[in-house]
């Protein structure tokens, strides 16, 4: 089982927007909830602490680590 990040923002403009969370160009994807619960609060910690950017017109949450299933498939 791998973990990644999902991006979270809710504002009037253009709702409720989710994504997963890339590193260099690829989905960041961990072995661990906390390592990447942790990366999180290390890249995106200031969140929390900024009114401004949770308000309108960002509506930024703080990511949330999700599971996720790496599929390969040959071209």
């Amino acid at each position: 089982m791998t973990w990644g990040l999902k991006w979270r923002s809710v504002n009037k403009l253009d709702g409720v927007t989710e994504h997963l969370i890339y590193r260099n160009y690829v989905p960041a994807i961990f072995s661990t909830r906390r390592d990447a619960r942790e990366w999180a609060i290390e890249r995106y910690g200031y969140i929390r602490y900024r009114q401004d950017l949770r308000n309108e017109p960002y509506g930024w949450r703080m990511p949330i680590a999700v599971k996720v299933s790496v599929a390969m498939i040959p071209k």
